[in-house]
């Protein structure tokens, strides 16, 4: 099925499966290995907000610090992410998570993870 984007409503068909998915690179301040980001981006509005897109990322451990509210349904892999708070919130195929704009932490990926997201 085609995309559209320039539409009323954007939409990007096969989300949890699509392949042509753009390399990102190497996830920063990384804790343990070098997981690899990749994804694609559909749809920004006015000053980017909303963004949204696919994120796929590898296994590996890294600080993140999150700079808008961002909800994330992840739809593949498993993974872990521990607030400064120390809150752990284990993911999963199914899992919906809205963080915080200055949720901080960090992530740990276990089996490489897939999820839609919309930072807002």
């Amino acid at each position: 099925m085609p995309e559209a984007n320039s539409q009323s409503a954007p939409r990007l068909y096969q989300a949890s499966t699509r392949t042509d998915l753009v390399d990102w690179g190497v996830q920063p301040d990384a804790l343990e290995g070098t997981s690899r980001s990749s994804g694609r981006l559909f749809h920004k509005g006015p000053d980017n907000r909303p963004e949204c897109g696919i994120w796929v990322c590898t296994p590996g451990r890294w600080r993140l610090s999150i700079p808008r509210d961002e909800l994330c349904h992840f739809v593949a892999g498993r993974a872990t992410y521990l607030s400064e708070a120390g809150e752990t919130i284990q993911i999963e195929p199914g899992t919906v998570v809205l963080f915080p704009a200055g949720w901080t932490g960090e992530c740990t990926v276990l089996e490489t993870m897939r999820n839609v997201y919309m930072l807002s």
